[in-house]
């Protein structure tokens, strides 16, 4: 059977990752992107063609544009059996008290806002298929809590909340929701971002794509409501 997934933010590291192990199974992916680069390096790999990847310009923070967009893809292929929400974004380097209302509305955008508006855009089609997944991406920093990047931190812990409620309100259906728990990821910009950082122990956003591969299987029906740990030794 033929699963139809929705990766938001699909054309980043991550979602890209992602991609490469699912196009060649049997899926059909819809990924929403928000700058053009990326969208053009996505379609300099991938064979977009509508038939077995969509590829959009969405702004997961706008709920109007998500809801358009569900819609649309709800009306082509008759349902909707997955959704990864991967739209996120870091800011720190400032305390609490020097935290601005600009940066903290950002975060709480690109990683709250976002995660909930898909979510609930998917979920009523999810349950009407009877039989969804739904995979969110926290970070362990909204557990450890690390100082000088509270706008982050606070933002993480409401997508980590956010996953565990509507796990539970999934209870009783053939739907689940999961929420990986990434710290830092092996990326050329992360690499930039920590010049003498030691790297050897970061996942790979490949790494952390199988996992949410397999959550996105039958076989992870046992696993809803999970905090899926994915900073390896770091």
């Amino acid at each position: 059977m033929t699963r139809n997934v929705v990766i938001t933010g699909g054309t980043g590291g991550l979602g890209t990752a992602l991609v490469r192990r699912l196009h060649r199974q049997d899926y059909r992916l819809a990924i929403t992107y928000l700058l053009p680069a990326e969208a053009q390096q996505f379609e300099e790999e991938f064979d977009v063609d509508d038939e077995k990847i969509v590829l959009r310009r969405v702004d997961a923070t706008n709920p109007e544009q998500i809801n358009a967009f569900f819609g649309e893809l709800a009306g082509t292929w008759g349902s909707i059996h997955g959704v990864c929400a991967l739209v996120g974004g870091w800011a720190g380097g400032r305390d609490v008290e020097e935290t601005d209302d600009v940066r903290l509305e950002r975060m709480i955008d690109l990683n709250l806002r976002s995660a909930f508006y898909t979510v609930r855009a998917a979920l009523p089609h999810l349950t009407k298929a009877d039989w969804g997944r739904i995979v969110l991406v926290g970070s362990r920093a909204a557990i450890d809590n690390p100082a000088g990047q509270a706008a982050f931190n606070i933002a993480k812990a409401g997508v980590m909340s956010l996953g565990l409620t509507v796990a539970q309100e999934l209870v009783g259906t053939n739907v689940t929701a999961n929420v990986l728990m990434p710290n830092v990821i092996d990326t050329p910009a992360t690499r930039q971002a920590y010049p003498h950082a030691d790297y050897v122990n970061w996942p790979t956003p490949d790494e952390i794509a199988s996992v949410i591969e397999f959550i996105l299987e039958e076989r992870s029906h046992v696993m809803n409501g999970a905090l899926v740990p994915v900073y390896g030794k770091t």
